[in-house]
């Protein structure tokens, strides 16, 4: 027991160290990923250390739940290769230790790390990403005179709207501008075109100074409280060469408050995820049923009206239920004269414009709502998700390591790069299929958890039973046998024959092997149906006993001397009796009689692997008879 405890500590002593290096490592790299993503956004704006080292701060934070799963994944690799590669982990597997036993200290230590990363997500990071947000989007709103768009209105100057054609980056100059000036109301807006432009700050940096050049502008000399359209209303208009526009604007950086990120869902709890979810979603169903009712009573109860005693002919019909029966629409109409027809028409179609227009708004408020509760699903799903993976790329990395047995930053930082793109890339489209509703949320969330477990637990499985997956002659025979190229004979004459054949008794195991191939070859002309291959497929005792005499005939006959007689035996076929694990087990085989996607794909590739059998057992018979004239000639 002492050495077990000694061995635990040694482990940690081994993969702590690693694990902090490459943690480091993988939040420097994911810091620098996110400086290059929003560079733009800071460079010329003259931010102080504070406002960056604070954005620094909050970055490498939120990054942090993204660099534990990388980090771990590395460690496991580069410490079990490192013990691997230095035959320390063979050391321990000889002593009785089995990989699982020496993977346990690490799958507690990361078990704890998955627990925090889950606890920090929940708690400290809301809080985080809050700020983060926030201090990115004032960033954004400081100096506007560098993000003008072109091509759009930008509106991020209060009570202005900019919209320039292009912008030369270089000079700053700006073209085909058009200025609205809303300071005195919507109504009473001041337009100002002119061909060319430039923004600048003033030294204070409280005001913009805007310098126009070939310009006209426009504005109201009469104030305007609502718009009258009969009412005519004098303007000015001016021409200008040069002018310049003072506009108030604190160019100074200042800390957008909080509230605007509050109620986005990274800004939650997992607690106020659920009570924004469950509070959405009851509101939400019952503005459903309302809209139902409402969009019934409009098509049945509100457009069309019950007959009465005063109305003639009775020409329109009400039922209990929700529908109604129109006896003679046309006749009623066509009595109508002209100008009746038209207001009846006119409204008719109002009516139906104005339920069209509810339902879209009502659409859109409920989509809105639909996308909201899709995010904070989202989020509610991701706390768990990264905690998941961490335990995930661990019992992919230490695996991998032990079976790769390569430690350093070479083949292990490949591997990990590689399978950390391959998550990365499976959970970001399958998130967006859930953001879209063509996946549930939690198929979207966990699928690419659920793709790196089945990894992992192959790769855990082949390396306790000591895999040779990465040799290369293993996978040469794999797909060899794949392909359908089976397995060559290669014997040469012995130069020294301790014991010759015995012919006579050959000749009666050749004639026994014979005729027993032609009883398999008879009883197997037709093809087992469906149901029956499945009932029979362990039944494999046929071909084991052919492939064991066949071994002891060519055992026997490799001692002769003769060149013809090795050559022939080169050309028996290797006969495999070995039957896949779905073969063997009865409750496999029952679950694919009747799981027909998987059962009739194994059933035809069992069909096809029987014809190739059968193909051998000819080629065996055939050998059979070239073999009996040669060795009748020896006696």
């Amino acid at each position: 027991m002492l050495r077990i405890k000694r061995l635990y500590v040694f482990l940690i002593k081994t993969f702590l160290p690693l694990f902090v290096a490459t943690f480091s490592v993988c939040l420097f790299i994911l810091l620098m990923q996110f400086l290059w993503k929003y560079v733009d956004d800071m460079v010329g704006k003259g931010l102080d250390f504070l406002v960056l080292g604070k954005m620094f701060f909050y970055a490498a934070l939120f990054s942090v739940p993204m660099a534990l799963p990388l980090a771990v994944l590395l460690a496991s690799l580069m410490t079990f290769g490192n013990l691997g590669e230095k035959f320390e982990l063979l050391a321990m597997k000889a002593s009785g230790i089995s990989l699982l036993r020496v993977m346990r200290p690490t799958v507690v230590f990361v078990f704890f790390i998955a627990a925090g990363a889950f606890f920090f997500q929940n708690n400290a990071l809301p809080p985080t990403q809050i700020k983060l947000w926030t201090l990115l989007h004032s960033i954004r709103l400081k100096s506007p005179e560098l993000d003008i768009p072109s091509k759009t209105f930008f509106k991020e100057i209060d009570k202005y709207n900019l919209y320039i054609s292009h912008k030369n980056p270089k000079t700053g100059m700006m073209y085909n501008l058009m200025i609205y000036d809303f300071r005195d109301g919507f109504n009473n807006a001041k337009v100002t075109v002119a061909d060319s432009g430039r923004l600048k700050t003033s030294d204070d940096k409280l005001h913009l100074i805007l310098t126009i050049y070939n310009g006209e502008s426009f504005e109201n000399l009469k104030k305007q409280t609502f718009r009258n359209r009969n009412e005519k209303i004098p303007y000015r208009r001016e021409k200008f060469d040069l002018k310049e526009v003072l506009i108030a604007f604190d160019a100074n950086f200042t800390m957008e408050d909080e509230s605007i990120a509050s109620e986005r869902d990274f800004s939650k709890n997992l607690n106020q995820l659920r009570v924004f979810i469950d509070s959405v979603t009851v509101e939400k169903d019952s503005i459903d049923k309302n809209i139902v009712k409402n969009l019934q009573s409009y098509t049945y109860q509100q457009a069309l009206w019950k007959s009465t005693e005063n109305t003639p002919n009775h020409s329109f019909q009400t039922q209990t239920q929700d529908t109604t029966i129109i006896a003679d629409f046309d006749s009623l109409f066509n009595e109508k004269d002209l100008s009746q027809q038209q207001k009846i028409v006119s409204n008719a179609k109002a009516r139906a414009e104005n339920i069209k227009s509810e339902y879209q708004y009502n659409n859109f408020t409920q989509a809105e709502k639909k996308r909201a509760l899709i995010g904070h699903r989202i989020e509610m799903h991701r706390k768990f998700t990264l905690s998941f993976a961490c335990l995930i790329f661990l019992f992919i990395g230490a695996p991998l390591g032990s079976i790769i047995r390569k430690g350093g930053l070479g083949m292990p930082a490949v591997l990990s790069v590689i399978l950390f793109l391959f998550y990365y890339s499976v959970d970001i489209f399958s998130v967006k299929l859930a953001r879209q509703s063509v996946l549930p949320v939690w198929a979207g969330m966990w699928a690419s958890s659920f793709i790196l477990l089945a990894l992992g637990l192959f790769l855990t499985y082949k390396a306790v039973n000591d895999s040779v997956m990465f040799n290369a002659d293993a996978w040469t025979g794999f797909f060899k046998r794949l392909i359908g190229k089976r397995e060559t004979r290669n014997y040469q004459r012995k130069d020294v024959i301790m014991t010759p054949p015995d012919y006579k008794n050959d000749m009666q195991l050749i004639e026994n092997l014979t005729e027993r191939c032609n009883k398999y070859l008879n009883a197997h002309k037709k093809k087992f149906n469906y149901i029956n291959f499945w009932k029979h497929a362990g039944d494999n005792a046929c071909i084991e006993s052919l492939g064991e005499d066949l071994e002891l005939i060519i055992e026997d006959l490799r001692n002769s001397d003769e060149n013809y007689i090795i050559g022939k035996l080169m050309d028996y076929p290797v006969i495999n009796s070995k039957q896949p694990a779905y073969i063997k087990n009865p409750q496999i085989r029952l679950f694919c009689t009747w799981f027909f996607p998987v059962g009739i794909a194994l059933y035809l590739w069992e069909l096809y692997k029987g014809k190739e059998l059968k193909r051998e057992i000819e080629i065996i018979r055939k050998v059979n008879n070239e073999l009996l004239i040669e060795i009748k000639k020896k006696l």
